[in-house]
């Protein structure tokens, strides 16, 4: 699994909990993510702190290599305008 950090400015309660969402989404089973890419959500959460945030979670499949899916994970604070972005590519073999 290949991951890609979120930014070094974003607020460090959110990139932890945009890679611990990561872990979460990429722990299905490899036939059971091929089975619901495309697909995504949001919902409302709560961060360790306690403010609400907006955790969004995507299966999309991957430009390259053929039959790779994307998996990216948002955790945004739209009170503060702030946000952290996780990602990572499973190609099966992972």
């Amino acid at each position: 699994m290949a991951v890609i950090p979120p930014p070094a400015n974003a607020d460090d309660e959110l990139s932890a909990m945009a890679i611990e969402e990561l872990d979460a989404a990429c722990a299905l089973p490899w036939p059971d993510i091929r089975q619901i890419t495309p697909w995504g959500d949001s919902f409302t959460g709560f961060a360790p702190s306690g403010r609400e945030v907006e955790i969004e979670r995507r299966y999309l499949w991957a430009h390259a290599p053929e039959g790779a899916v994307a998996v990216e994970v948002e955790v945004r604070d739209p009170t503060a305008r702030t946000g952290a972005e996780a990602r990572a590519l499973l190609t099966g073999a992972d």
